[in-house]
């Protein structure tokens, strides 16, 4: 009985020998064998299972065959992804910004925070905000677009006499409506209710400046703040504001 256990035994060890044998070749030579352009040996973390010699260069040989055009591939398939990802978000585009400037008159008046408070009520985002002494390079280079007016010279030494108000404001027509919100460049001629028409008697003391386009916005504003002391924040009043 032994006898033909052990007979059985060893009979059902060698069929299964030869079956997993073929089998492997069988798999080698269909499952694993991948297509001519993927034949390029890739590194994997080394199983314990793969710890003899015999078993490494099996499995290397069959199970981790990759093309040789494999990396070019990915690579292309990456660029692609990028090129769907940027046709799919669009250009950034920056909501419009102007540069506004309460002057020396309007600092000394006390009157920052009631001009403030008329962008902010309107809905404007304030982007930028500082006390500055502006120096005189800034101050011609800011109106160098009236340097040959007569008056050029008065301009630049009332703008440095004392410490403005630099402000960034955001908002779709911003520019626009912050002229319409300051008023004529005149006050005598400005609209009552708007800054210049509440508060201000002579073109010299107009209390306010504000960008007249949004080309000069962006400008003003590199000239007067440095990228860092622009502040991107989300407003949660928005959805209040706009659709």
């Amino acid at each position: 009985m032994a006898s033909s256990a052990v007979a059985s035994a060893t009979r059902a060890t060698s069929s299964f020998s030869a079956t997993s044998s073929s089998s492997l070749q069988n798999t080698q030579a269909t499952t694993f064998a991948i297509a001519p352009a993927f034949a390029r040996t890739r590194p994997h973390r080394r199983s314990p299972a793969l710890s003899s010699p015999t078993s490494r260069q099996n499995v290397q040989g069959s199970h981790f065959s990759i093309a040789p055009g494999c990396d070019q591939l990915r690579r292309q398939t990456t660029r692609f992804q990028c090129r769907v990802a940027r046709q799919s978000t669009g250009p950034v585009i920056r909501a419009e910004r102007s540069y506004v400037m309460i002057k020396p008159d309007g600092v000394q008046r006390g009157l920052v925070g009631e001009i403030i408070t008329r962008f902010e009520r309107k809905g404007f985002q304030l982007k930028g905000l500082k006390l500055f002494q502006t120096p005189e390079d800034l101050a011609k280079e800011h109106y160098k677009d009236l340097a040959s007016k007569p008056f050029y010279g008065k301009l630049v030494d009332y703008i440095i006499s004392g410490p403005v108000v630099a402000m960034i404001w955001e908002g779709d027509g911003v520019v626009a409506s912050a002229r319409k919100l300051i008023g004529a460049t005149n006050p005598l001629a400005a609209e009552p209710g708007t800054i210049r028409g509440d508060f201000a008697v002579e073109v010299g003391r107009n209390v306010v400046h504000g960008s007249d386009s949004p080309e000069n916005g962006e400008r003003e504003i590199g000239l007067w703040f440095e990228e860092t002391e622009v502040v991107e924040w989300t407003r949660d009043m928005t959805p209040w504001l706009k659709e």
